[in-house]
């Protein structure tokens, strides 16, 4: 950005009550008054728009601090940086000090990725897609997948993620568990962040899921999601960095599958709850924070942040079953479909979750581990490359990484009255995208997102990640 464009920008942010400076492709901004909190940093390609309504975001997120002991130590945002619903700018990144923010991660909590490798060519899944679609549009989208559950099951689901959920699951299978290759999902759970498995417990969950005894037929699991969650057929189309790939299993050519879900109405229910009780918590006749972030201090309550804590995980467990569950619908359709498919997994990893960092805690909002040598999946949208990469460590950004492209325009101007909605304006020829809702494709149309190549190449050379294989999108389930 020209200086002189830069100049304006700061003195309408200026109007605004925002302190802001550009260096390097990196935003500094706070409030011009502030009295707590540091200045937040956000990586931007230098030809992106500057949000204002984010800013003011990351700017109060910032400021959060608990009179009883707690604060914010750093703060960023990644490239896909754009405003949340809740208050909270997506892309933001921040660690804090005796103190959690539930605001912070929200409702979608262990929204994340995760992506699987086969050994079928384009050509291979071309010759058997029509079959496959009407399979797994039964199961995504009309509810025919059989998921039901143990009392047992969804107690261990809750307790202990994967490993507890496979353990209980491997003594007494139900539904479509009793085809599942059971060693195959063992041997993958060390290509799961955390194993897929933290340290929850059943009592926070919704109690409609926990009988006593009986089967639990719960239709949240192995479900996609609203909103930018999908599940997605892809094709490795080039190879970046060989050796890297070579680790990842990932070979150019082959089909390949995505996945972003998250903990579904079980986040929901966690998150709601907790952030009513953070509110509750507050000290009485003490005004309300900014934006109505109420942290939870450890000094102060310390048994409340490690029930929000172990609750926050006990969401995160289900989120892990259930991207499992919808990449084994996928494996199980395949082989249907296609005779013997081994369909590895590469990688699963969380956006949205609070994790311990230091002697404090780093919360992320939209935002992804890349601690050094782990592997990172950044999506594009329906109609443009996904990337999987290898995280740098950058410590700078607090080993993060942008959980994809970011929104350019909302869902209501995509959807509004008066808006082209040709397939040429919203970035939709040769998609194909499955869904029961046609408002859906248009939301969530290429045209409603960032380029996904500057938000790569701006962090690479950042020093945040390497890219490793680029996938295009060959079809895509919304929900």
């Amino acid at each position: 950005m020209q200086p002189k464009k830069l100049l304006r920008l700061f003195k309408a942010l200026a109007k605004q009550g925002l302190d802001t400076t550009y260096q390097d492709g990196v935003y500094r901004v706070a409030h011009l008054n502030r009295s707590h909190g540091p200045h937040a940093e956000v990586l931007l390609p230098a030809d992106f728009p500057v949000e204002v309504k984010a800013l003011k975001q990351l700017a109060q997120l910032a400021e959060v601090h608990h009179p009883n002991g707690g604060k914010v130590t750093a703060l960023c945002a990644t490239p896909d940086f754009h405003p949340g619903d809740a208050g909270v700018a997506i892309g933001s990144v921040v660690l804090t000090q005796d103190m959690v923010i539930p605001a912070a991660v929200g409702s979608d909590i262990n929204c994340g990725m995760r992506l699987h490798t086969t050994d079928l060519s384009l050509d291979q899944f071309l010759a058997g897609k029509d079959q496959l679609v009407a399979l797994l549009r039964g199961d995504y989208l009309l509810g025919s997948r059989d998921v039901t559950q143990t009392a047992g099951s969804m107690q261990a689901l809750f307790n202990e993620g994967l490993i507890g959920w496979l353990t209980a699951m491997r003594a007494q299978p139900t539904g479509m568990a009793t085809t599942m290759a059971f060693d195959q999902l063992e041997q993958e759970l060390d290509r799961v962040f955390a194993n897929g498995a933290m340290a929850g417990h059943a009592r926070w969950a919704p109690p409609a899921l926990l009988p006593d005894e009986g089967l639990v037929r719960d239709d949240g699991l192995g479900t996609i999601g609203g909103g930018n969650h999908f599940v997605e057929v892809q094709v490795v189309e080039e190879l970046l960095d060989r050796r890297a790939a070579y680790r990842a299993g990932i070979e150019q050519g082959q089909v390949a599958f995505m996945i972003h879900s998250g903990s579904r109405h079980v986040g929901k229910f966690i998150g709601k709850h907790w952030r009513l009780r953070a509110e509750a918590a507050w000290p009485k006749g003490l005004s309300f924070p900014n934006a109505r972030l109420f942290p939870l201090s450890q000094q102060d309550t310390p048994e409340l942040v490690a029930d929000y804590l172990e609750a926050e995980a006990t969401a995160a467990n289900y989120a892990f079953v259930n991207r499992m569950l919808l990449a084994e619908i996928m494996r199980q359709r395949m082989r249907q479909v296609f005779g013997s498919v081994a369909a590895p997994l590469v990688y699963d990893l969380p956006h949205n979750i609070t994790l311990p960092r230091g002697d404090g805690w780093i919360t992320r909002k939209g935002a992804c581990p890349a601690e050094s040598g782990q592997w990172v999946i950044i999506p594009g949208s329906m109609g443009t490359a996904s990337y999987l990469l290898e995280g740098q460590g950058s410590q700078r950004f607090h080993a993060s990484a942008s959980h994809g492209a970011g929104r350019a325009r909302s869902r209501f101007d995509m959807a509004r009255g008066g808006a082209d909605k040709s397939d040429t304006a919203l970035g939709l020829n040769g998609v194909t995208c499955i869904t029961l809702r046609e408002e859906r494709r248009i939301e969530e149309a290429p045209s409603a997102y960032k380029p996904i190549q500057p938000i790569i190449t701006t962090q690479q050379a950042a020093g945040m990640v390497r890219p490793v294989a680029k996938l295009r999108p060959i079809l895509t389930f919304k929900a």
